[in-house]
């Protein structure tokens, strides 16, 4: 049955680490010394050498136990990648794949690696029995498809591998399957090892309140679509892109296939070179597009979800997150994308469009595993939503507005402290309004020449008035929508009218200052 064995180069055997090391230790004490038929799940972050750990457990416990092993996964690229790897660890090892309808040939292998599905379906058909199975390796753990396969290894061993110890499916829990979790190291430990490159943040505030949430937990990919697609979000994506990622090779993640597109057209158009990939491409497109990806120093890879696992291009300069999500194990392999490291690369950066950071926090941040494994929906719903996350926006005026600005020294105004100050003094709240529009009313007095060319610079203030009525909301505590929307009505109108009043002020003072100067002359 040779024709049903892929061949798969072999690569030589990869030197252990300390800590690689040390937890395959701990993860055979529990092998030799736990209960019978026992769950146990490890936690390792994306590139500190997953399969390299467990191809060698497989290796070690192979040769301790003379028992066969099964490995599972939930894509063919990472079969086939586990297959190369454990050759590398001189354990011979057979894909079961869509072409495998049985195995009159299994004695000549000790391990066998699997996608989920084909061997769910090759045991439901009765086609195929795998003997003497001891140890079943589940990779990518936090899938939930390995469930449906657990009741056709009930005298084995299960190790469930995993970046993030956290269910897709929130009705099933992991700690559900699993009997106990084993932590590895941190980011920040292998960051400050020299194993992974550190990741520079660069979070730009977005509002998210329009999308909504489907019933997989996370946003919807028409909402997200809307949203992305926008030109604001387009401008906003390309500014940050030539702000932070200017030449660097980019990988641009993103929700939906029209925002990937969207994003393709809007670097095209500005000159920049960039190519789409999604997982309706074919494997020749796919193979095509990445072998560019690889070999152009400044490729802007615009994707949709295919790229998140299984995929591994140390080059890569930049992550951009051109989405928002619920989901920590995304934000993980999401960022992990960048996270290889290069003789010359110890760095890379993540631009953030969708307060990811803001939600979970920056990803070498340390994070309680065990907690999470234990009590995931205590996690989930203590998670900040976006209406919170939106009260801590700090506008800050971008570089070519500011400039528009140049005559006023301090363009900034802190309406939380403003608001202490008036409640201290047993002013009313409006005071807070008040001074703000008499500071930008001055704003746009002091830089134009003319009421007209204020009248219109006032309007650039939009992002800027409407952060401070989000703040000034805030410190009214209960305070609708609606109400919100009526009081950046009301600014505007305010403001129209009082760079009016400041303009004939103006005008009435300069004609005094004539006077007197022709006083003095005379």
């Amino acid at each position: 049955m040779l024709e049903n064995f892929i061949e798969v180069e072999k690569e030589d055997k990869k030197e252990l680490y300390a800590y690689q090391q040390g937890d395959i230790d701990a993860i055979f004490e529990r092998i030799d010394n736990g209960p019978k038929q026992h769950h146990l799940l490890y936690q390792l972050p994306t590139g500190g050498g997953k399969t390299v750990i467990f191809s060698e457990i497989v290796r070690r416990y192979i040769s301790k136990h003379q028992k066969k092993v099964v490995v599972l996964t939930h894509r063919i690229e990472l079969c086939k990648q586990t297959s190369k790897m454990l050759k590398g660890f001189g354990v011979k090892n057979k894909i079961i794949n869509s072409k495998v309808k049985d195995l009159p040939d299994q004695n000549e292998y000790s391990c066998f690696v699997a996608m989920v599905e084909t061997l769910k379906n090759r045991i439901n058909d009765e086609k195929l029995h795998l003997d003497n199975i001891g140890l079943v390796i589940i990779d990518e753990a936090h899938y939930n498809s390995f469930r449906k396969l657990l009741s056709s290894f009930k005298n084995a061993f299960i190790l469930g591998v995993t970046a993030t110890p956290l269910s897709s499916n929130i009705k099933l829990p992991m700690h559900q399957s699993y009997d106990e979790l084993i932590v590895g190291d941190t980011i920040a430990s292998l960051i400050d090892q020299g194993f992974l490159a550190r990741a520079v943040t660069y979070s730009y505030d977005v509002g998210l309140t329009s999308l909504k949430v489907g019933i997989n937990g996370d946003y919807t990919v028409k909402s997200s679509d809307d949203l992305y697609t926008n030109t604001l979000m387009q401008e906003k994506l390309l500014h940050a892109y030539t702000e932070r990622s200017l030449g660097k090779k980019t990988l641009i993640f993103n929700n939906g296939i029209n925002t990937s597109l969207y994003v393709y057209e809007t670097f095209r158009e500005a000159g920049y070179p960039v190519r789409h990939l999604d997982n309706t491409s074919s494997n020749e497109e796919r193979k095509e597009i990445l072998q560019w990806f690889k070999h152009t120093p400044d490729a802007i890879l615009s994707s949709v979800g295919i790229l998140t696992t299984g995929f591994d291009e140390p080059t890569v300069e930049t992550i951009i997150l051109n989405r928002a999500t619920k989901s920590l194990t995304l934000y993980y392999q999401m960022i992990g994308r960048g996270s290889r490291k290069l003789p010359l690369k110890d760095e890379f950066s993540v631009i953030d469009l969708g307060n990811n950071a803001a939600r979970f926090g920056l990803w070498s941040e340390p994070v309680n595993w065990q907690h999470i494994f234990k009590s995931p929906e205590f996690y989930l719903e203590n998670l900040r939503d976006d209406s919170e996350i939106e009260l801590h926006f700090k506008y800050t005026m971008p570089a070519e507005l500011r400039a528009k600005f140049s005559k006023t020294e301090d363009v900034t105004f802190d309406v939380d402290e403003e608001h202490k100050a008036a409640i201290a003094q047993n002013l009313r709240s409006k005071v807070v309004l008040e001074k703000s529009l008499d500071q930008h009313a001055a704003m746009c007095v002091d830089n134009t020449e003319e009421l007209r060319d204020a009248r219109m610079l006032s309007k650039e203030l939009a992002a800027d008035i409407e952060c401070r009525i989000k703040r000034y909301s805030k410190c009214l505590s209960q305070c609708s929508k609606n109400y919100r929307e009526w009081l950046v009505e009301d600014y505007s109108l305010k403001l129209t009218l009082l760079i009016g009043k400041k303009y004939r002020e103006k005008i009435l003072r300069e004609l005094d200052e004539e006077e007197d100067e022709d006083e003095d002359q005379s």
